[in-house]
């Protein structure tokens, strides 16, 4: 284990290094941190922690940098989520109560946080298999055509046409609307075939054809859309940082245009907190030089989908970490009120 001095040397060295983007030498730490002790005694303490790995020195420079090591020990021991103003807290509540739909929500998202971070934001749409139904609604379009309506908790809103095998009356209509929602509403998509399988015969047998196709039609929409969506932004953001990439950006602009990759760098949406994979830690190759900060959102406390960003290693992480779940945040308010 590191002692306290030294594990405030690494957190000046980060900190340093992150603001300055220079290698980070003794002097200079002693010249900007209250550390208490002498450039020679900090010179050995980054001595120490570079023999352990957490600290690096540039071939061309005197001074040190932060290892993935390094950061992930700032993150994980060293660094609190810094907290959003409240000016800034306005700002991204204003931003995003102003959108009419999801996919709104979603472009909003991206954009707030791209702007925000000064990274490339990474927004997941919700996904219905972690979604519950809110109503189904049914209304006549011709005697024996029928348009259903799927609205679910995260306000995304599903439309499709059924061509119903014989006329079905407004009667009719209203009490498959009825029973229908009776049973599967504010329940979870995965629970919805069940639910739903026995349905057909509380209706007269000449009905029962057009309840089975309606039927058929809301599973087949819970199947069509159980596929994951994504939306990216601020890609641009990365020519900024170029210097941070050892050779070129494009291994990581190619690893960004791959969603099963961004997908799996999100990680799975049941975990609500604030992930943060750094460096090598990102198991494709073109993004070992970046640093991925997730979290899930979702309403009523429970994670739908993931949202984050992605940018170099030499990330401000507490910053970082305090605008992903400060957006999330209000992204869950939203949905649990559209």
């Amino acid at each position: 284990m590191l002692s306290e001095r030294r594990l405030q040397v690494l957190r000046a060295i980060v900190q340093d290094y992150v603001g300055t983007e220079e290698p980070v030498g003794s002097k200079a730490l002693t010249e900007r941190h209250s550390l208490g002790v002498s450039p020679a005694t900090v010179r050995n303490d980054m001595a120490a922690l570079e023999d352990e790995g957490y600290i690096a020195q540039p071939h061309t420079s005197a001074g040190r940098i932060p290892t993935d090591k390094g950061y992930r020990l700032f993150v994980d021991k060293l660094a609190g989520v810094k907290p959003m103003t409240a000016p800034e807290r306005r700002a991204i509540q204003n931003f995003l109560e102003g959108a009419v739909d999801l996919d709104d929500v979603v472009a909003r998202t991206v954009r707030l946080l791209a702007q925000l971070t000064r990274q490339v934001a990474v927004v997941q749409y919700p996904s219905l298999t972690r979604s519950t139904v809110r109503h189904v609604e049914l209304l006549s379009l011709a005697p024996a055509r029928v348009m259903l309506v799927l609205i679910t908790d995260t306000g995304r809103v599903e439309q499709r046409v059924v061509d119903c095998p014989a006329p079905f009356g407004e009667a009719s209509l209203a009490d498959l609307r009825a029973r229908l929602n009776s049973r599967v509403a504010n329940r979870r998509f995965t629970d919805v075939p069940s639910l739903v399988e026995d349905l057909p015969e509380a209706f007269e047998h000449e009905d029962r054809g057009t309840v089975s196709m309606v039927l058929s039609t809301l599973l087949e929409t819970l199947v069509e859309e159980n596929e994951e969506r994504l939306m990216i932004g601020g890609t641009a953001n990365l020519t900024r940082f170029g210097h941070d990439f050892p050779l070129t950006i494009r291994p990581v602009l190619e690893a960004l245009e791959e969603q099963v990759v961004l997908l799996k760098l999100l990680g799975e949406a049941q975990d609500p907190g604030v992930t943060v994979r750094i460096g090598h830690e990102n198991a494709h190759e073109g993004l070992n030089s970046t640093s991925v900060v997730s979290v899930g959102y979702g309403s009523g406390g429970e994670a739908v989908a993931k949202l984050g960003v992605v940018g170099p290693t030499r990330m401000d992480y507490p910053g970082t970490m305090g605008a992903v779940r400060a957006v999330a945040r209000y992204v869950g308010q939203i949905l649990a009120e559209s």
